[in-house]
């Protein structure tokens, strides 16, 4: 009985060994009995420093490791163990290497993803609903890319360098500086002629503006003296008129007629003023000779007598 116990025991520690050490070598090779663990590829065009076992990251989390890197003729695969089985990422999703630092350091990838979130009810990534379109699934492929550092820094640097020297931009460039320079040297000069020129041109103007204030008074008397001329004209026009009329003329003869009567009277008497008063036929004439004079400069100055 006791051999049998111990023998139970013995083979209970056989087993026990053998399963552990199966264990260890699964665990060892990266086999997770019962896990959660999904895969996806990455391609990228320079994978300069990532090996096995490198970092995967999301946000600055670790969510996995790198499984395994084969090197194709047209990229770098790497295949990516994702160890969070509930991260759901929407797509496009990009893989960027980068290094632990800009100065260097080992390698990792960092997931990026640029979609809209996702639902909470959307399916796990290893679900058979899982949908590639809409978000990264189990044996799904992205993007790779290589993040700046300062390898890749320093010969963009150099490239960018060597095209300039080859298009010879430095030459051009201090060809342009050069007439930037003479540009803004006649500008200044320019600057300068203008601000003579608008000093110039208020001098005149202040100038002008005496010569219109000598030039006022004569303007008013040319003002005045066109006003004259026009009432002198005015009244021409007036007589003009009047003479163009029959009865003017005629009352201008009967007021001739009447004057050379009194003439004769006053010649006859001799210049008594008693005899000329007293006498009815000379104050008759006299009266006539008085409206037909009034009646002619009526209507001659219409304005004055009105």
């Amino acid at each position: 009985m006791r051999r049998s116990v111990r023998d139970a025991i013995v083979g209970f520690s056989v087993i026990g060994a053998i399963v552990g050490f199966a264990a260890t070598v699964a665990w060892m090779r990266g086999i997770r009995i019962g896990a959660s663990e999904w895969r996806v590829t990455a391609q990228f065009s320079d994978a300069s420093g990532l090996a096995e076992r490198s970092p995967v990251t999301y946000r600055g989390i670790l969510v996995g490791s790198v499984k395994a890197i084969r090197v194709t003729p047209g990229a770098v695969v790497a295949d990516l163990e994702i160890s969070q089985g509930d991260l759901k990422l929407p797509m496009p999703v990009t893989a960027t290497v980068a290094p632990g630092s800009l100065l260097g350091g080992d390698a990792q990838v960092s997931l990026v993803s640029k979609g809209v979130a996702l639902p909470k009810d959307a399916p796990m990534p290893r679900s058979g609903e899982c949908d590639s379109a809409k978000q990264l699934c189990d044996g799904g492929t992205i993007r790779g890319l290589q993040a700046p550092s300062i390898a890749t820094v320093t010969r963009t640097l150099q490239q960018l360098l060597s095209e300039a020297e080859k298009a010879r931009l430095v030459p051009a460039l201090a060809q342009s500086t050069r007439q930037f320079e003479n540009t803004a040297k006649d500008a200044s000069q320019f600057l300068e002629n203008a601000e003579l020129t608008t000093k110039e041109i208020d001098v005149l103007v202040k100038q002008l503006q005496a010569e219109i204030a000598k030039a006022e008074p004569m303007i008013s008397n040319l003002n005045a003296a066109t006003a004259n001329a026009m009432k002198a004209s005015a009244h021409v026009n007036n007589i003009v008129a009047s003479l163009d009329n029959p009865a003017t003329l005629n009352e201008l003869r009967q007021t001739a007629y009447n004057a050379s009567q009194l003439t004769a009277k006053i010649d006859a008497v001799g210049g008594d003023v008693e005899k000329l008063t007293s006498d009815p036929e000379f104050m008759k004439g006299l009266r006539n000779v008085t409206i037909g004079l009034g009646e002619l400069f009526s209507e001659i100055y219409p304005a004055e007598t009105n």
